[in-house]
């Protein structure tokens, strides 16, 4: 058995003071612009009320053990995701570095989304966007420019905001674990879900409002015939709780050994679920609201993403009576849950590199926040951003998070055999027992699954250019990119590690670390 001095870093890591704050945190960041924005939209192209069918079946079947898997790898191993891996096996080590630089991607292009956000957050009281939306967004805001790639010209004020956004990133993230993410998650969660619950509220009271409840609503059970909405509920379930990234290895790390991590794990699921309902039934309240103003249909007015958002909210503000008050909670909400995410999302690269190179969490911090920062400011505040931030997102998002997930279950249900271990692990305190069917769905359906997802987005994207974007653009951004993460991912498990004396599987590291702890479960 390895002893608690050789298997624990060199530098001394803060954590969670409670299960409370824990949840609060993997609630924040499982709840992110997906969540507002997607989930809508998903569920009506997928039979409306019916989609809720298979959603929650792959929250029950999908979601909830696949949180189980990664709570077990960081809770066990007490580390990063690339050393959690690593101290199963060090053959394991490169995926995790896979996860941590799909974050890193995902966390460059997702705080300009989030400084839009703002912006439009203060023109919400003046309706500053005008009478044409979308011509703002793309002409007076952002300065498209005509043609798609990156560029040099930089739009100052979309500059100017990202620098807010990532010095509160980094300012956070520099208090540590309790003080920065765990009471930013404590304030900002409860403030999300009042705000985005009054929001709710008024947009019921809106005229059209129940045209839109029954769109949202009315089920077309012949959908669920269609298996590509079963595979649909199966993705916004991934990637709404935040899998794949490596977040919840990393804050599963932080938890304190004697805590229920199963019963926890539902609870942010659950948790996660609900708010995705709320905002359905928000967004679709203001559609139908929009679509009775404007005599249109519904399926002319739904809009997923950054034209939900940015184009046809403020359409619906223009209209609604107190159009402003929707504006700041719409918005305002974007804006927190976009920064519990990111700051969720940069930390998966923090616990990394502090690990591997055994650096304080303030040197961490700015090693990789100022970084980070800098390309993504030099990146998204030009002209060229939007292509940019589209192309990244469509293959990173689908390739490096799924694959990475398929990848990691694969290799630690049936190469290295861990599953009996982490199972293990985990009902020593977990108020859901990890039994056989966890094992079943964790080693044969959930891959299945992703292994189908990844097949049909490899499909479509072959099919035709992405966007219609040029060659260049796709090829570096898109398949470039999703190609050389894993490969820069085997580099880097090659690197030697300085931040601990043993990497190898601790064996029962838990058991010394529960005595260690010397407390009650939680």
């Amino acid at each position: 058995m390895a002893t608690e001095r050789a298997v624990r870093p060199k530098h001394v890591k803060d954590g969670f003071s409670s299960r409370r704050v824990f949840i609060f945190a993997a609630i924040g960041s499982a709840v992110g612009l997906g969540n507002i924005w997607r989930f809508p939209y998903v569920a009506y192209e997928g039979g409306g009320g019916a989609f809720l069918v298979p959603y929650l079946v792959a929250l029950v079947l999908a979601g909830i053990p696949l949180l189980y898997f990664l709570y077990s790898i960081g809770h066990r191993n007490r580390g990063s995701a690339p050393l959690s891996l690593r101290r199963f096996s060090k053959g394991a080590e490169w995926i995790g570095w896979w996860m941590v630089l799909v974050a890193a991607v995902i966390g460059v292009y997702y705080a300009a989304i989030i400084a839009w956000a703002i912006k439009y957050t203060f023109l919400s009281f003046n309706l500053g966007w005008g009478d044409d939306p979308a011509t703002y967004l793309n002409g007076d805001f952002l300065q498209v420019a005509d043609n798609p790639g990156p560029t040099m010209d930089y739009v100052p004020q979309v500059l100017l905001l990202m620098i807010v956004v990532w010095v509160i990133t980094v300012g956070v993230l520099a208090m540590g674990i309790q003080k920065g993410i765990g009471r930013t998650a404590l304030v900002f969660i409860p403030v999300l879900l009042v705000a985005f619950a009054l929001l709710v509220i008024y947009s019921l009271t809106l005229d059209g409002a129940t045209d839109g409840l029954n769109a949202f609503f009315t089920p077309d059970w012949a959908a669920l015939k269609d298996s590509s909405v079963w595979i649909s509920a199966v993705g916004q379930i991934f990637f709404s709780l935040s899998i794949g990234f490596g977040i919840m290895i990393t804050y599963a790390s932080y938890v304190k050994p004697r805590t229920d991590m199963t019963g926890s794990g539902a609870v942010v699921a659950f948790s996660n679920s609900g708010f995705e309902l709320l905002a359905g039934i928000g967004v679709f309240a203001t559609l139908g609201f929009i679509a009775q103003s404007t005599g249109q249909a519904i399926d002319e007015v739904v809009a997923s993403g950054i034209g939900l958002a940015f184009v046809a909210f403020p359409t619906i503000i223009n209209e609604a009576p107190g159009g402003a008050f929707i504006g700041v909670l719409f918005f305002g909400s974007l804006v927190l849950a976009g920064l519990t995410s990111l700051i969720s999302i940069v930390e998966v690269i923090i616990g990394a590199v502090r690990d591997k190179a055994g650096i304080s969490r303030r040197a961490a911090t700015f090693v990789v926040g100022i970084p980070m920062a800098v390309v993504s400011i030099a990146v998204f505040s030009t002209t060229g951003g939007l292509y940019v931030l589209d192309t990244m997102d469509a293959f990173v998002n689908s390739f490096g998070i799924v694959g990475a997930s398929l990848i990691v279950m694969l290799a630690l249900s049936w190469v290295f055999r861990k599953l009996p271990v982490m199972a293990a692990h985990m009902n020593v305190h977990g108020s859901i027992k990890l039994l056989g069917w966890w094992k079943a769905l964790v080693a044969v359906v959930i891959p299945v699954a992703l292994a189908v997802m990844l097949f049909q987005e490899f499909q479509d994207k072959l099919e035709a250019p992405y966007g219609d974007y040029p060659a260049s653009l796709v090829n570096t951004f898109g398949w470039g990119m999703a190609a050389a993460l894993p490969i820069i991912a085997i580099i880097l498990s090659f690197l030697p590690w300085r931040g601990v004396t043993a990497v190898e599987d601790p064996g029962d590291l838990y058991a010394e670390h529960a005595l260690a702890d010397g407390g009650e479960q939680e």
